[in-house]
């Protein structure tokens, strides 16, 4: 009994979710280069990104704080309630803390300003490895 069993390595599933199609075209493209992360799906607003959640169970979904018919914040919540288990990023161009704190409050795990986002969302996903349960 010499070879132990191949650990299957799982990419974290992720949902993106802006409404500004370019920026969230090149998220997509900059978390898809990373072999552990793989995105599932893309939304522009949050009720789409509850829809696809529902449907696409991701471990992780990054949104921006300000979407059409359900901002981040509300959307979080939502998010929190339904998936408890969910690595929950909130994005934002914003440096308001009042913000920062109000999605906090609904369940985010974090609140990344976009203008710092590539290692720091990178570093975030990839601990939520961890949390994955398959």
């Amino acid at each position: 009994m010499n070879a132990a069993p191949d650990a299957a390595v799982h990419s974290i599933r992720v949902l993106v979710a802006d409404d500004d199609r370019s920026y969230l075209a090149s998220l997509r493209e900059l978390i898809d280069r990373q072999p552990e992360l793989e995105v599932v799906a893309t939304a522009v607003d949050g009720i789409q990104a509850i829809e696809l959640a529902e449907q696409l169970e991701p471990d992780a979904v990054v949104l921006d704080l300000h979407m059409p018919l359900l901002d981040g914040v509300s959307a979080a919540a939502r998010l929190r309630r339904d998936h408890p288990s969910i690595c929950l990023i909130a994005l934002t161009g914003d440096d308001a803390p009042t913000l920062h704190r109000a999605v906090l409050e609904a369940g985010a795990d974090e609140v990344l300003l976009k203008t710092a986002l590539l290692d720091a969302l990178v570093e975030r996903l990839t601990r939520a490895r961890a949390a994955v349960k398959r």
